[in-house]
């Protein structure tokens, strides 16, 4: 798969663990009144929610030519995910920061 086919996709990966991962779990912690989630309970939260928006990998037919597409997904979608729980996603950790000092 070249680069400019998978373009939109590496700009979506880029953008949703802050995006739906850190905003579904503030927005989770918020109104379930946890005020100071642990840093880990925040990563697993923010984790889960950016699994879930990548599900749409799914939508894909099962047809060889998505398959590059998908495994590039999945790949990647492994890769963020761990770097969430390892707390190598400076935007996540930012945001756990804002919420637990302003939230």
């Amino acid at each position: 798969m070249r680069d400019d086919e998978r373009f939109e996709v590496m700009r979506a990966l880029d953008q949703l663990p802050q995006v739906a991962g850190a905003s579904f779990a503030t927005t989770w912690f918020r109104l379930a009144g946890i005020r100071r989630p642990t840093r880990q309970e925040y990563r697993e939260m923010a984790a889960r929610h950016f699994e879930a928006a990548c599900l749409a990998l799914e939508t894909f037919p099962d047809e060889e030519r998505y398959a590059p597409v998908k495994k590039y997904v999945r790949g990647r979608l492994r890769r963020e995910m761990d770097g969430i729980m390892r707390g190598e996603n400076r935007e996540i950790e930012k945001r756990y920061d804002r919420y637990v000092d302003y939230g």
